[in-house]
């Protein structure tokens, strides 16, 4: 498997080389209007992959009107018809499930035991909400004594879609899928170190039959593209999954033309675990949620809660395992942590490594850059101390901070403790304690003894300073539509004469 992945990547790259990554709008590739292009490299070995056109506020305006221009018919169309469409690129998306996987695995570092499953969810997301696609409008019948009150939904435009790099495809289809089965048309800005598949989606999309106009992409840097995106008029509200700054950034920059905002920001999750969990389940979900996906993922469980009485062998057990983890090549099936995404957040990861040292924490496992020319680190198990850094920030990496405590309470405060509010895991066998804890957990989402399943119907985002709004089935609708009330007089009601 690892030598057809490299020899798939080959051929591949050799396009992507000749012809580099072009914006998408309205139906057709382009260039940059200003002609600028950036590179994107490999964090395997650096090696360019492709230059990638840079958008500014002229490729964002070409891509809003193309929105604008395309939303009428795209409102217009019967559900059905839409639904049959989404479909579609479900199906194209799954026929290029091995190409989008090689290519993220490569454009990310990613390992592909992870990105050959995100490239099937991503089909998922498009069945998903295809099969919504004639329920959007449902609304609500509210009648009063005089009067038939109903509620409707209707898809509030052209959105923007700004999305992440650490599984960017998998990201755009769970923004993009629910927007279109609204109604809604989009203008998708993806991160720029992850460019790749998202030229890939586009493409694949407009193979399907997507009209022209109904989704544009848009490549660049947030300070140009991405600005441009949130301040333009004629987009309506923007989905963004990223860092809590730039939330904040993307808030005031749509301001002035009132933008909706929906907003999945960064976590420094929690994992509780009592003395009386299933131990073995909790050692192997503890593991699986912080160094799956190197660790670069919202809604990882970064910080170990373990209870005094069995914190020492716990953390015994959980340095064995961490020690043992393989980082590797990303397209290697046997391969568990691949190299970060970016030399820059190479350096911000390993930044922590000295910080651990300044705060006296104890490293058990890792703590230094991995091996080879690539971004790779080693996995890293610190304990640490509750108000240290290591405990307050998001690092974003194969990095789990690890504390203790004794009681429930002191669990819930330490839980509590951070700015953030995406996530908690919850592990106790008793099923009260268990439930009181996740209830006073300030977090969007929790998990009782369990890793992160996602459910594809249910809510999905955080509290505090990790987002505003949710995902997820009909939730997501609430952001991409206008909801409108209808009231239809039942019979002669009085109305006041004034001026009679």
């Amino acid at each position: 498997m690892f030598e057809e992945n490299k020899a798939r990547l080959q051929a591949l790259l050799e396009p992507l080389s000749a012809n580099g990554v072009g914006h998408w709008i309205g139906g057709k590739r382009a260039q940059a209007k200003s002609g600028a292009t950036f590179e994107t490299r490999s964090p395997v070995d650096g090696s360019l992959i492709a230059n990638v056109a840079r958008g500014d506020a002229a490729d964002i305006a070409a891509a809003a009107e193309a929105a604008k221009a395309a939303f009428p018919a795209w409102r217009a169309m019967a559900a059905s018809a839409r639904q049959k469409l989404l479909h579609r690129i479900a199906d194209a998306i799954e026929r290029h499930a091995d190409e989008i996987a090689t290519l993220e695995c490569w454009d990310t570092g990613q390992a592909w035991r992870f990105m050959s499953k995100a490239a099937l969810r991503g089909a998922e997301n498009f069945r998903f909400f295809a099969d919504r696609c004639q329920s959007a409008r449902d609304g609500q019948n509210m009648p009063s004594a005089e009067h038939w009150n109903v509620s409707t939904r209707t898809p509030i435009g052209p959105v923007g879609v700004i999305t992440p790099w650490n599984t960017p495809f998998m990201l755009s289809t769970w923004k993009i899928a629910p927007a279109l089965a609204a109604g809604c048309t989009v203008v998708h800005k993806p991160a720029e170190w992850s460019p790749v598949t998202a030229d890939l989606l586009a493409r694949i999309c407009s193979e399907a039959g997507l009209p022209d106009g109904v989704l544009n992409t848009v490549h660049g840097f947030g300070e140009d593209a991405g600005r441009a995106l949130t301040e333009h008029e004629a987009i309506k509200a923007i989905g963004f999954v990223g860092e809590s700054s730039t939330g904040s950034a993307i808030m005031r920059q749509g301001a002035e033309t009132l933008k909706r905002v929906h907003f999945e920001l960064g976590g420094k999750n929690p994992v509780i675990v009592f003395d009386d969990a299933d131990l073995d389940r909790a050692l192997d979900a503890v593991v699986f949620m912080i160094y799956s996906l190197n660790g670069e993922r919202c809604t990882s469980s970064s910080r170990l809660l373990v209870q005094n009485s069995i914190a020492d062998a716990f953390m015994a057990k959980l340095a064995a395992r961490v020690k043992k983890l393989k980082v590797g090549h990303p397209l290697d099936p046997a391969t568990e942590v691949g190299p970060l995404i970016h030399e820059r957040h190479l350096a911000k990861v390993c930044s922590y490594f000295e910080v651990a040292k300044a705060e006296g924490g104890e490293i058990l496992a890792g703590g230094a850059r991995g091996e080879g020319s690539g971004h790779f680190v080693q996995p890293t198990l610190v304990r640490a101390k509750p108000d240290s850094r290591l405990a307050q920030e998001e690092i974003f990496g194969p990095f789990l901070t690890a504390l203790t405590f004794d009681e429930e309470a002191q669990a819930i405060e330490l839980a509590n403790n951070v700015r953030y509010g995406l996530a908690g895991y919850v592990w106790s066998g008793e099923i009260g304690r268990a439930l009181r804890v996740a209830d006073a957990l300030e977090a969007g989402m929790v998990w009782v003894n369990s890793e992160n399943v996602r459910h594809l119907p249910t809510p999905f985002g955080g509290a505090k300073a990790s987002g505003i709004g949710r995902d997820g089935g009909d939730y997501s609708f609430e952001f991409y539509m206008e909801t409108k009330m209808v009231s239809l007089a039942t019979g002669a009601h009085k109305i006041q004469k004034l001026g009679a």
